[in-house]
């Protein structure tokens, strides 16, 4: 119990769809949470790709944490790094050297880029995980097509023009078609020595399809999708080699100086706080009812967990899964503070497939209803829509898919973020 209130305190650390859940379902429960995030947004990270490719502004996805629980008198909210945990002392350790005492510890800190080892890579072909990865990704996308205009020798032209999407998942793919109806439909006519339309977008899947978790005729829809919008697909080998210059695929090196890294995550550091079993992707691997091992006190969930299906295989990490863990550890912290032992196990309800392949085009499964093409990009648009939070963000967003919809033209096109940019210069 908190010395202070007397009441069961819950820490919580990460403000993703994960955490926010938890808080949501304890509303009323009488505890007193604190949230702590190393950022003051919560960000709907499903639809990050379309900031990175100019088709949303960042305050259409990303909204103020303090705002979002303004009239929860029972949070309080923390702008801070953690970076460790004590777990004989119950607190969790901050950056600055301060610490935050928990009776019960939640952890959902997702997940960041993994480079299968070849971290030295990241400068050259940045992942998509944050607001500030998005407006870096815009700003390489944009300058090329600015640089190119003033290039005058055509091998380095090419070059700019060139667009590699690595990870043929559903993030590859929304970012290849996007990238490909930029330089076809956005940009067309505002450039004088280049044509947009002649840029090369390349997606590379080490993988013999794209979307591998869907199911082959969808994902079979998917790459045709692509190639009509001019996107060429490049499956069966890894990438061996990514510089400044490109990147090399099967001894083949192919000159780009725009790489987008889409190909694989990694957890955050939470399983070396605790010192638990973790996999190869640095998830920790949690107990049944998402607690860790030997530490009843001690939830993971979202992406920075492993959870194991009953039926075989892991449970994905996607927004709904991690609001199912939210939900279901808010219940077992309301059975406990009411004396009721509520151990019992997490069971992940499937609630289907989405991807989208630019603005007339998506593949949807739902297991008992699957839809390709027009129809399923506009289930996957009201999908979408429906989980943004506050009706002024979903109609801010439903308006700017309607323009881009009719008319071809994108809005959130500045230059404005400053520095180093990578492989554009």
């Amino acid at each position: 119990m908190n010395a202070n209130t007397g009441r069961h305190h819950v820490v919580v650390v990460g403000a993703g769809f994960g955490g926010l859940q938890l808080i949501s379902s304890l509303r009323g429960a009488g505890v007193k949470i604190t949230l702590i995030d190393q950022r003051n947004h919560h960000l709907f990270q499903p639809l990050l790709y379309q900031v990175a490719t100019t088709s949303l502004a960042t305050s259409e996805i990303a909204w103020p944490v303090r705002h979002l629980l303004r009239r929860r008198k029972d949070v309080t909210t923390l702008l801070a790094t953690a970076t460790g945990v004590d777990k004989a002392a119950k607190t969790v350790q901050l950056a600055d050297g301060g610490s935050v005492p928990y009776d019960t510890l939640v952890i959902a800190t997702g997940a960041r880029h993994a480079y299968f080892g070849h971290d030295e890579w990241e400068p050259f072909a940045p992942g998509l995980k944050t607001i500030e990865d998005a407006t870096a990704i815009r700003r390489r996308i944009l300058l090329a097509f600015e640089r190119a205009e003033r290039e005058t020798d055509p091998v380095r032209r090419s070059a700019l023009l060139t667009f590699v999407v690595i990870g043929g998942g559903p993030t590859g793919v929304e970012l290849a078609g996007t990238i490909a109806e930029l330089a076809r439909d956005t940009l067309k006519g505002e450039f004088r020595n280049i044509d947009p339309a002649g840029a090369r977008i390349v997606l590379v899947e080490a993988a013999d399809r794209v979307l591998a978790n869907f199911r082959p005729e969808l994902s079979a829809y998917a790459g045709r999708a692509l190639e009509r919008l001019g996107v060429e697909l490049m499956f069966g080998h890894p990438v061996t080699a990514v510089d400044a210059d490109g990147v090399t695929v099967d001894g083949v090196h192919l000159a780009a100086r725009t790489v987008l890294w889409a190909a694989g995550v990694a957890a955050s550091p939470a399983a070396e706080w605790l010192g638990a079993e973790a996999d190869r992707a640095g998830r920790v691997v949690v107990e049944p009812d998402l607690t860790v091992g030997g530490e009843p006190d001690i939830f993971v969930i979202g992406d920075t967990a492993h959870v194991e299906r009953p039926e075989g295989g892991l449970v994905p990490g996607v927004a709904p899964a991690a609001k199912q863990q939210g939900r279901h550890v808010a219940e077992i912290i309301r059975a406990r503070c009411a004396g009721t032992n509520a151990a019992r196990p997490f069971r992940y309800k499937n609630q289907g497939d989405l991807a989208t392949i630019g603005k007339r085009a998506a593949v949807v499964d739902f297991g008992w209803i699957r839809l390709k093409g027009w129809p399923a990009w506009w289930l996957w648009g009201i999908a979408h829509i429906y989980f943004l939070i506050g009706l002024r963000y979903r109609l801010a967003v439903a308006l700017s898919w309607l323009w881009i919809y009719a008319s071809g033209q994108r809005s959130a096109r500045l230059i404005t973020q400053g520095g180093g940019d990578g492989g554009t210069g």
